[in-house]
């Protein structure tokens, strides 16, 4: 591991070295969300897309546990390593490992035993449920390997290994891809090919990542010995994985709600809304790469005290979201119809989808920021304003005006709400921020 990365490398350098991994693993990660909903998109059934678009959030439910222990135990260990507490962070580590294991097989459990709850819950209408159930079926039974994936590429990274942990992100990206279509389209295996093609590919990325740490060319460890929730580790952890994990429990909950608003509206609304967010996913997510990229160049700043050169790290990130997020709004802008288009072949679904796009993306310039700022927290070990962060976007901010944009303007009050959110939480992020600021200056060393 080079620290030099961490403390003297030029800002700009420091975050393409750290970031520019990360943000291509998210456009491949992109394209593997995409993916499912294209090739199940080829087969013309709005059906079916509908099914992939209502069981979206349950995955998302999955990936939120392995944040937990991902985005909390990279934060901990990127803080470890400013202070210079290398052998502390093997247990950490370890405890990642073990605890995903342990939290993936409850998932599983609970998607399997509760499957009939889950399916009405996400607003599954009679001609979507069967689809839907075999789409989570199949999920259920890897869901270990979903939290275990998601927790390495975060660990890994916290130690400066971005481009390995892109690699092993990228490896099942791929894995998935490729099999998607062969599973949909040429097995006629449909929702339960795209899901089963899912799965393989993050065990891919799982048997990876081990193999990795195997060598033993880390700090980093997963072996029993080291596991413990002790010292911190447990508290560490959690106190600041569970609330970016709440932020992807209310992102799922958020769209679970979404369509069941939708679903009053007509499957034909579900499906373009879905083809919309996926759409969506390429600017929310490589925006989340860069914040996620910078985080462990924070939390190490964070660690050693050099306040300075962490807020320089902060101002360039949000530099690099804002003018991606400027293009690629005008890009969807332009082009929207050709892209609703990409996904499916229904005239009705791109008309509703062309202005749920637009309507989505208004925020697109800006809400980077708003993850540059809630990494930051996290990356500080801030527990109580990455948790209202959190808890603000996908939940207190956006559920009321979910309620009283749909009484007041249907269809589009229901379309405008998640943008209405996304401009409230960056001014709440901001003022957050400015508080913290304020305390880092009152508790900095005083100059000569």
């Amino acid at each position: 591991m080079k620290e030099d990365i961490f403390k003297t490398a030029p800002v700009p350098k420091a975050v393409a070295t750290m970031a520019l991994p990360t943000v291509l693993s998210m456009l491949v990660t992109i394209f593997y969300n995409m993916a499912d909903t294209f090739f199940v998109g080829q087969t013309g059934d709005a059906n079916q897309v509908a099914a992939v678009s209502l069981t979206t959030p349950v995955f998302l439910l999955l990936m939120a546990v392995g944040n937990i222990f991902g985005i909390g135990g990279s934060s901990l260990i990127s803080r470890l390593l400013g202070q210079g507490q290398k052998e502390k962070i093997k247990t950490v580590s370890s405890f990642c490992m073990y605890g995903g294991i342990i939290a993936g097989v409850i998932m599983m459990a609970g998607f399997l035993f509760g499957m009939n709850p889950i399916l009405n819950a996400i607003g599954c209408s009679k001609n979507t449920k069967e689809f839907a159930e075999s789409y989570l079926s199949c999920i259920a039974y890897g869901s270990v390997f979903v939290v275990l994936s998601t927790a390495f590429g975060n660990v890994v990274r916290a130690e400066g290994a971005a481009k390995l942990s892109m690699a092993g992100m990228m490896l099942g990206t791929v894995v998935n891809i490729v099999l998607d279509p062969i599973m949909i389209l040429t097995l006629h295996m449909g929702v339960f090919g795209a899901a089963l093609a899912t799965i393989i590919g993050n065990i891919c990325s799982v048997i990876f990542y081990i193999v990795y740490f195997l060598r033993g060319k880390t700090i980093l460890s997963i072996s029993p010995k080291y596991f413990s929730v002790r010292q911190g580790v447990f508290t560490g952890v959690c106190s600041i994985g569970l609330p970016a994990s709440i932020n992807n429990v209310l992102m799922s909950v958020s769209n679970i709600i979404m369509n069941n608003f939708l679903s009053f509206y007509g499957d034909e609304q579900v499906a373009a809304m879905g083809v919309a967010m996926k759409a969506n996913m390429l600017v929310i997510l490589l925006q989340i790469g860069l914040g996620t990229g910078i985080q462990p160049l924070i939390g190490y700043n964070y660690g050693s005290g050099d306040h300075k050169r962490l807020k320089k790290i902060m101002k360039f990130g949000m530099l690099c979201n804002v003018i991606f997020g400027v293009c690629i709004t005008i890009i969807y802008f332009i082009f929207s119809k050709e892209i609703i288009h990409m996904f499916i072949d229904n005239g009705t679904v791109i008309g509703y989808g062309i202005d749920m796009l637009r309507a989505i993306m208004l925020a697109g310039p800006f809400i980077g920021i708003l993850f540059v700022f809630n990494f930051t927290f996290q990356a500080m070990g801030k527990a109580v304003p990455s948790l209202i962060l959190s808890l603000s976007r996908q939940g207190l901010v956006f559920f009321p005006v979910l309620v009283i944009s749909n009484h007041l303007f249907g269809l589009d009050g229901i379309v405008y709400s998640q943008p209405i959110a996304d401009f409230v939480s960056i001014f709440m992020a901001l003022g957050m921020f400015l508080r913290i600021n304020r305390k880092m200056k009152e508790t900095a060393p005083k100059t000569a």
